[in-house]
């Protein structure tokens, strides 16, 4: 899916070695976003940016997504007061995913559970077990 906010790669060696973002966004207009902790290399969460809110994080320096459960733009941490600083951003090579590597504000937490991080279960003889201790509590 193309999208007028950002040029479209005309070539296959421009998409991969070019030096301009043409994100390539699926066929509901979403691209993956993972963000990851700029200085621990944690793995925060995994969410997905339309056009608009790449855009806007881009220009603000701060992450923005798309909730696909509500269908609307959404600023990490406008509420929660858990804003992610973008301090890098990288696309993979056919500019499908894009990593944001990120410093957390407020609490340090990226989770709605209450968690820093979403990927807080690991799976051990096949349960689900809690790896980390919340940095609150889940209303």
């Amino acid at each position: 899916m193309s999208t007028d906010l950002f040029p479209q790669a005309h070539t296959k060696h421009d998409l991969e070695r070019g030096g301009v973002l043409s994100p390539r966004f699926n066929d509901d207009g979403l691209i993956v976003a993972v963000a990851q902790h700029a200085d621990t290399g944690e793995i925060l969460m995994l969410a997905w940016m339309n056009d608009q809110a790449l855009k806007l994080t881009v220009e603000t320096g701060v992450a923005h997504y798309f909730s696909r459960s509500r269908g609307e733009l959404w600023k990490k941490g406008e509420t929660s007061g858990q804003l992610q600083d973008v301090v890098e951003l990288r696309v993979d090579c056919d500019q499908d995913a894009v990593l944001i590597k990120v410093r957390p504000r407020g609490d340090g937490g990226a989770c709605h559970v209450g968690f820093r991080s979403c990927f807080y279960r690991v799976l051990e003889d096949g349960q689900l077990v809690e790896r980390e201790t919340p940095i609150h509590d889940h209303d």
